[in-house]
C-alpha cells in the first residue's frame, strides 16, 4: 500500500512495502508499514524546485428499468383522440358533458414520462462517457479499445455479480525488489483491449528503475511477462505492456464525477498475497486530499475517493468498482492506527483510491509519450501548518505562472477554483485536479484583504528512470 500524510491529530496515513525479510521467489507476504512523518515544514507546489531542507525518511514501496414503449400512434390506451371542438356558443360547456380521462390513464402517462426521463438521463451518461474517451483519444487512448458501458444494470447489481464480472479483468502483480524476484506484490486491472494493465507506481517503481522482472498473474493463475510503458510518481500510477492479456476482457471504466457518498463499492485485488480477493463497502468521502509516495522527491498528492471497503497490503493498484461493474478508482493507500516502523498493520476501514477520471488522463499521456504531465504554478507551500485557515505560500518563483498571476510570498490561498482550501496539501491536490493550460481562479487573503487572482497553469513532465 502507499503512505499518506499525517493529520494534525497524529493518525498516520501509511503506505505499504515489501518486508525486510524478503520472501523467496514465487512467495508473497504482507508489506511492512512505515510512518511518513515529514522533517520539513515546506514542500514546493508542482514544478517548483524544492528548498534545501533535511531529507524525508524513505517510505517503503510495495503494495434503467425497462422502458415501456409508447402506445401506437402516440395515443394512450382508452383515449381515442382529442375531444370535439367546443360549441360556437360562447357559453361555457356544462362540466358534466366534458370528456373525462380515467385516473389510471393519467397514472400511465406519468409513468411513461418518468421512464423516458430516466432513459434520457442514462443515455446522456453514456454519451458523456463516449465524449470523454474521444477527448482523450488525442492523448494516447484508442476509444475503440476502452470499455465504458456498465456490465450490469441497476436492477441486476449485486456484489456477487460485480465479483464475477470483474475478477477476470483483475490481475496480481509480482515485481522484483532490491534484486529479489517477486519480492514486491500488488494488484492491477486490464485497462483496454491492447494488452495494457494499470497499477500503482509504487508497486513496480523499484523494478522499473533496476530493469528488473515484472509479471502479472490472471484469475486462473497464468503468469505473463510485463514491461513498464511509463509511470507517474505524482499520481502513483503505472501502465504495463502485457501483450498476452489481450485475450482478457478489459474492465469497464466509469466516471468519478457521478459518484455519490454512501453508494456501494467493491475492492478487488490480492491483499496479503491472497489473489482474487473481494471486499465491499461504501464511498465514505470524495475529494479527500491524500499524500502517498516513497520519498520526498516522488510524493504523490491525490484527490482521493475514500472508502471503508477493506484494503490491505497487496491491494495496491487494484480496482475499486461501483455496483454496476465500472471501475471508479485505483486502490492506493490506507490509514492505519499505528504499528510503527517494521510493524504490521491492516485495514481500519479508511482506504483511498485514485479517481478513475485522473487515471484515464494520466494513462492517455503515458500511452502517447511514455511520460505523465501534471499542472504547476511555481510556488512553495507550507504543508505542516495546522491552523486550517488556508495554504500559506512561502516562496513564489520568479517568472512562474504564480508570479505572473499576482501570487506573492506570504499570501494565504483559501480557494482554488470552486474548492475550498484549508491547508497546503489541499492546495496541491486542488491544483493537480486541473489540467495544464487551464486558467484557474485563486482566492487569496493578503494583509486582511481578499483578492481574486487568475493563474494559467503550466505543465511539468515527469522524467522517471
Amino acid at each position: 500500500m502507499t503512505q499518506e500524510p499525517q493529520d494534525d491529530q497524529s493518525r498516520p496515513i501509511s503506505r505499504w512495502a515489501p518486508p525486510s525479510d524478503v520472501p523467496s521467489a514465487g512467495q508473497s507476504s504482507p508489506d511492512d508499514l512505515v510512518d511518513d512523518e515529514r522533517d520539513t515544514a515546506e514542500v514546493p507546489l508542482p514544478g517548483m524546485p524544492r528548498p534545501a531542507v533535511a531529507p524525508v525518511p524513505a517510505a517503503d514501496t510495495a503494495p434503467l428499468p425497462p422502458m415501456v414503449p409508447p402506445p401506437p400512434g402516440g395515443s394512450l390506451p382508452g383515449f381515442d383522440g382529442p375531444p370535439a371542438p367546443p360549441p360556437s356558443s360562447p357559453a361555457r360547456p356544462d362540466s358534466s358533458q366534458r370528456r373525462r380521462i380515467p385516473g389510471p390513464i393519467w397514472a400511465l402517462a406519468a409513468a411513461v414520462a418518468f421512464l423516458l426521463g430516466v432513459l434520457g438521463g442514462y443515455a446522456g451518461g453514456v454519451l458523456e462517457d463516449q465524449d470523454d474517451m474521444s477527448s482523450l483519444a488525442g492523448g494516447g487512448l484508442d476509444p475503440g479499445s476502452i470499455e465504458t458501458d456498465a456490465p450490469l444494470e441497476g436492477d441486476d447489481a449485486s456484489i456477487v455479480k460485480v465479483a464475477a464480472t470483474l475478477l477476470p479483468s483483475t490481475v496480481q502483480i509480482f515485481a522484483e525488489y532490491q534484486g529479489v524476484e517477486d519480492a514486491a506484490t500488488g494488484s492491477g486491472f486490464v485497462f483496454d483491449r491492447n494488452g495494457h494493465v494499470v497499477t500503482n507506481n509504487h508497486v513496480v517503481a523499484d523494478a522499473a528503475k533496476a530493469k528488473g522482472s515484472i509479471e502479472v498473474v490472471d484469475h486462473k493463475g497464468r503468469r505473463y511477462k510485463a514491461d513498464v510503458i511509463g509511470r507517474s510518481a505524482v499520481y502513483d500510477l503505472a501502465v504495463l505492456d502485457v501483450p498476452e492479456v489481450k485475450e482478457l476482457e478489459p474492465a469497464s471504466l466509469g466516471s468519478t464525477s457521478r459518484l455519490r457518498i454512501g453508494e456501494g463499492v467493491v475492492a478487488i485485488g490480492s491483499p496479503l498475497g491472497l489473489s482474487s480477493t473481494v471486499t465491499s463497502g461504501i464511498v465514505s468521502a470524495l475529494q479527500r486530499p491524500v499524500s502517498t509516495g516513497q520519498t520526498e522527491d516522488d510524493t504523490s498528492y491525490i484527490n482521493a475517493v475514500q472508502t471503508d471497503a477493506a484494503i490491505n497490503p497487496g491491494n495496491s493498484g487494484g480496482p475499486l468498482v461501483n455496483l454496476v461493474g465500472q471501475v471508479i478508482g485505483v486502490n492506493s493507500a490506507i490509514a492505519t492506527a499505528g504499528g510503527g516502523e517494521g510493524g504490521e498493520g491492516g485495514s481500519i476501514g479508511v482506504g483511498f483510491a485514485i479517481p478513475i477520471d485522473q487515471v484515464k488522463v494520466t494513462a492517455a499521456q503515458i500511452l502517447k509519450t511514455g511520460k505523465a504531465t501534471y499542472p504547476i504554478v511555481g510556488a512553495s507551500v507550507d504543508v505542516q501548518a495546522v491552523d486550517h485557515n488556508g495554504a500559506l505560500i512561502s516562496v513564489v518563483e520568479a517568472g512562474s505562472p504564480a508570479a505572473a498571476g499576482g501570487l506573492k510570498d506570504g499570501d494565504r490561498v483559501t480557494k482554488v477554483g470552486d474548492v475550498t482550501v484549508t491547508d497546503g496539501i489541499g492546495m496541491i491536490v486542488a491544483i493537480r485536479a486541473h489540467q495544464p493550460g487551464e486558467t484557474v481562479e485563486f482566492t487569496v487573503m493578503r494583509n486582511g484583504a481578499r483578492h481574486e487572482l487568475k493563474i494559467k497553469l503550466d505543465a511539468q513532465t515527469e522524467n522517471l528512470a
